[in-house]
């Protein structure tokens, strides 16, 4: 997995926001308004009103669209834009964490925002330390990287560097819940209005704290036993994770998910994911029954993201067929950018992958330097849904939420004129 700091993080001069608002309001935003009897969207000193969303009033947003996001400048653009920013912390050590928080904070202009934590249910945790978690990987499995690694011409880092490497990666990978509960001790800290688990239901301890600071609960569900097992535990909503998502989904889809998993918690407001990044999914969503979508690679094409421009470039040139599901990172079935490590663990002579999150470990440490230094993009994997066969240029994530309500507000009208 490649990634590069955000873009406020890389500059000296913060990329706060990448264009202003005016006066200018788009033909369509207006009639998206007037069907709501509201508004016009993004008129500078004006009242601003919300969609007819469930979740648009839990949050006191304009727009049922919440971003999960590794980036801070794409959670805080969001918000800014009347949705939801979400910032993923599992890649990210303590000190980075508040970093972050404190940065979201300082330009997020008072609008709600919110944290995404890996809490699950079965994983193997890593070593005390660097030794124990290079001795808890088998011989069979180290050889096989190496080897392919080998192979592909790609040099070994030198001697003197491989520990200190291996431990840095290491250090920066939080997935299991004692490591997520440091990050969730300092999000705590943060006027934060929202905290998702992306695997599994949250515990009942962390419910309830959650709960006594107004703070909002959901997780990710790939079927409906899932969904009701977070209704049970305490959510106040559940994200239906259909398999075009990037990063660890279910098998279903999500033309079949959404709608099981909105009769499955009919008490409960649904968002829908996997595969949203226009408008007309954001209607096919509310149409089967959500109260939003929740989006997460649709942002890796700004030019706010986290994406290093080499793996831009591969997503720009990907078919939706180029993100593969599969076990090759985490030991957990995943879909990510088809790669040179994706396709030989797919390879019949291929171990079988580790457990979860042994496999993840064996990557940071045996594989993860060794590309980063050699720079071999073609051998790099990151996390991206199908809908990456869309992706063709760089823009900006406000681009993205306008496109998203343009074509919201052409599909309502092409639905009006169908069914009279």
């Amino acid at each position: 997995m490649a990634h590069s700091p955000c873009p406020s993080a890389r500059c000296p001069t913060p990329i706060v926001r990448l264009f202003k608002r005016d006066n200018r309001v788009d033909s369509k935003i207006r009639a998206m308004y007037r069907y709501l009897n509201s508004v016009p969207y993004i008129v500078p000193n004006r009242s601003r009103a919300s969609m007819n969303s469930k979740l648009c009033e839990m949050f006191g947003i304009d727009l049922p669209i919440f971003a999960f996001s590794h980036c801070r400048d794409v959670v805080a653009e969001v918000s800014k834009a009347g949705g939801m920013g979400v910032l993923g912390v599992a890649r990210s050590t303590p000190e980075q964490v508040e970093e972050e928080l404190r940065w979201i904070d300082e330009h997020v202009e008072g609008k709600p925002y919110g944290v995404d934590i890996l809490m699950p249910t079965t994983y193997e945790t890593k070593g005390v330390d660097l030794e124990a978690s290079q001795q808890s990987l088998p011989d069979e499995h180290v050889q096989f990287v190496r080897k392919m690694l080998d192979d592909a011409g790609i040099p070994r880092l030198p001697d003197d560097e491989v520990d200190a490497i291996a431990a840095r990666n290491m250090d920066s990978v939080n997935l299991t819940p004692e490591e997520s509960a440091v990050m969730l001790d300092i999000a705590f800290k943060h006027p934060i209005k929202l905290i998702v688990n992306a695997l599994g239901s949250p515990p009942r301890a962390l419910v309830d704290r959650a709960h006594a600071q107004g703070i909002k609960i959901a997780a990710l569900a790939g079927s409906a036993k899932h969904a009701i097992r977070h209704r049970d535990a305490g959510c106040d909503f559940v994200i239906a994770a259909g398999n075009e998502a990037g990063g660890h989904t279910g098998a279903v889809t999500s033309m079949i998910l959404w709608p099981q998993i909105v009769d499955a918690v009919p008490d409960l407001p649904v968002l829908g994911a996997g595969g949203v990044g226009r408008g007309r999914q954001l209607a096919a969503a509310l149409a089967l029954g959500c109260e939003g979508v929740w989006c997460g690679s649709i942002w890796l094409k700004t030019v706010q993201s986290e994406v290093t421009p080499e793996i831009k470039a591969r997503m720009f040139e990907a078919e939706a067929k180029d993100s593969v599901w599969t076990k090759a990172l985490t030991g957990k079935t995943a879909r990510m950018l088809r790669s040179g490590y994706t396709d030989a663990w797919e390879a019949p002579d291929a171990p079988r992958p580790l457990p979860p999150f042994r496999q993840r470990y064996l990557w940071e440490i045996e594989a993860r330097g060794r590309l980063e230094r050699a720079r071999r993009n073609d051998y790099l994997i990151y996390p991206v849904g199908q809908l990456v066969g869309d992706f063709k240029e760089e823009t900006s994530v406000r681009n993205v939420v306008m496109d998203m309500l343009n074509e919201l507000v052409e599909t309502k009208e092409r639905l009006d004129n169908v069914i009279g």
